[in-house]
């Protein structure tokens, strides 16, 4: 039986655990205090045991400080595993592409220093690396942040932003598990700017559209989401691993999760003009 452990149960690891278990695989993960039958990360010797058993091994931990976490801790037992590895990246490596597209190919000189180092060291343990860009999903979309009163809108119109839905980083995983090792990035069609996605959003939901905001009103955190730049081709995933997107862009995975509580918006909802045809 295949066998996975993934270091970091969250979000999007939950989504990949799921669809793996309906295959029939047996999958554990690990969290910080090992909540709901998952394992405490800092319990060695059990997850170093299930790492010695793994055939697969995934990790979703993102870097603290100056190190990866999970390199730092069982690197030594990573190295001696013959399992296959992955690992959740960002296409933040990429750093600002003046709205240029990017590739694998793309030189890895982000602004988060640390990100980029266990993004390269994990490709140095031979992974498959998902360079993901912003991810969205069920209880995780701009419909739940303009229903909650927390979407804004900047007026930046010439930034654009990949993104993906949780559902087709699940497909593009699962299709590259037994994949030659490399980088992959898992992004859809449509790169665009932010302000098209929220507006789109309110939209659905029958809202106006929040208003503009400055930049400087935003925290630190947010203004540097905006201070990168860039479209992320996805060619090599589709290629290679024969990956197909279920939602090529945000409007379509928009419809999808609207209609989980309002059926009748996925067929009869026009998209408002876009600012970015392609």
């Amino acid at each position: 039986m295949s066998r996975l452990l993934i270091f970091g149960l969250g979000y999007t690891a939950g989504h990949i655990t799921a669809a793996l278990r309906q295959r029939g695989w047996n999958v554990i993960g690990t969290t910080r205090d090992g909540r709901d039958d998952t394992l405490a990360f800092g319990d060695t010797a059990t997850v170093t045991r299930e790492l010695a058993r793994a055939t697969h091994i995934l990790s979703s931990v993102p870097p603290a400080g100056d190190s990866d976490p999970v390199l730092a801790k069982y690197g030594q037992a990573l190295n001696a595993s013959s399992a296959r590895r992955g690992y959740l990246s960002s296409t933040g490596v990429y750093g600002d592409a003046d709205g240029a597209w990017v590739d694998e190919s793309a030189p890895t000189t982000g602004r988060r220093a640390p990100r980029v180092a266990a993004d390269q060291a994990w490709l140095a343990l031979g992974a498959r690396v998902f360079r993901l860009p912003g991810i969205y999903g069920p209880g995780r979309s701009a419909l739940d942040r303009v229903a909650e009163g927390r979407a804004h809108r900047v007026d930046l119109p010439s930034q654009v932003f990949s993104r993906v839905h949780v559902e087709d980083i699940v497909s593009g995983v699962i299709a590259a598990l037994d994949a030659p090792p490399g980088a992959y990035n898992l992004a859809d069609d449509g790169p665009c700017g932010q302000n098209e996605v929220i507006a789109y959003a309110a939209h659905l939901l029958g809202q106006a559209a929040p208003p503009f905001v400055g930049l400087d009103t935003l925290s630190p955190m947010a203004r540097s989401f905006y201070a990168e730049n860039r479209r992320v081709a996805n060619a090599k995933a589709k290629r290679v691993l024969g990956w197909r997107l279920r939602y090529p862009d945000y409007r379509l995975g928009l419809r999808a999760l609207s209609a989980m509580t309002s059926p009748t918006i996925a067929s009869t909802a026009p998209a408002p003009a876009s600012q970015d045809q392609r």
